[in-house]
């Protein structure tokens, strides 16, 4: 795949690969991790399409500095900006975890209108299944912002996130899962940078469910398609009912044997399923 940046007007950098020809989707992957949680399903679509695979700021090779804001309306204005310049001004956008809030916001902000719009696993307007773990992150992660406590925590980010839990992500303990932390935090160890900025991402992104959702799905008036796994425990099935309720024009596609990486656990489906939908 062939590596690209996008420059945003207030400097951020995105680095973003594509493959593929075709209409253009755009795949926001889930915090912690990087485009390369959508590579297995590039193989099985960039026949299609054009796969654009970005790394979010604060993660692989994008955006680290702590000079910005890191809060949501950041996040949208960024990404927005990204996918109307990358992939035109109706994109086909997807989402998982942070990937897919971004999405939602920037949709319902109408900062981003996409021609339609794929969200995979995330909390939605549920609280985190992982409350307390959460939490106790998030108080550690404002520590970045000492002097010296910064790249001890980075050290420590990289210490506790080993490749093995690539493979307690998927329900079906796929290997090259150990890949794809192991290349999150490749140049985690002692990044000072980046720590600082993960601590004002932490300050500033809620930390309360997004209630206002249930209120907003009506204003959502593009195609939606909720792809959801039905083996992944942070994020229930559940959600994604109550959502489908909601939605003026969503569907409901459920991979069954499928965890919180479903694109690992199931590409083939993943990509079917993308296909079907924004064809």
């Amino acid at each position: 795949m062939r590596l690209r940046l996008y420059h945003h007007p207030d400097g951020t950098r995105v680095a973003y690969r594509e493959e593929g020809t075709g209409p253009a989707i755009a795949l926001l992957h889930s915090a912690m991790l990087s485009h390369k949680e959508f590579e297995p399903v590039v193989e099985h679509l960039s026949d299609r399409y054009r796969l654009v695979l970005p790394d979010l700021p604060l993660h692989g090779d994008s955006e680290d500095r702590p000079r910005h804001p890191y809060t949501p309306d950041w996040f949208v204005d960024v990404m927005s900006g990204f996918c109307s310049e990358v992939c035109g001004p109706r994109p086909l956008v997807g989402g998982h975890g942070l990937g897919a809030e971004i999405a939602l916001r920037a949709t319902i902000a109408h900062a981003l209108e996409p021609a339609k719009l794929v969200v995979m696993p995330t909390n939605l307007h549920r609280p985190s299944e992982r409350r307390r773990a959460r939490g106790a992150w998030r108080i550690v992660a404002q520590g970045g912002v000492v002097p010296g406590i910064d790249r001890l925590l980075a050290h420590g980010a990289r210490a506790v996130f080993r490749p093995e839990h690539g493979r307690k992500l998927s329900a079906r303990g796929v290997p090259e899962a150990r890949d794809l932390v192991r290349h999150a935090f490749a140049d985690v160890g002692g990044n000072g940078n980046l720590a600082r900025s993960w601590a004002a991402f932490a300050r500033h992104w809620p930390n309360e469910p997004w209630r206002d959702l249930l209120d907003r799905y009506r204003d959502i008036h593009v195609p939606v398609l909720l792809l959801w796994a039905d083996d992944d425990q942070l994020h229930p099935l559940v959600g994604a009912e109550e959502a489908l309720d909601l939605l003026p024009d969503g569907q409901l596609r459920v991979l069954s044997g499928t965890g919180y990486l479903i694109a690992y656990d199931d590409p083939v489906g993943v990509a079917r399923e993308l296909a079907a939908f924004c064809a």
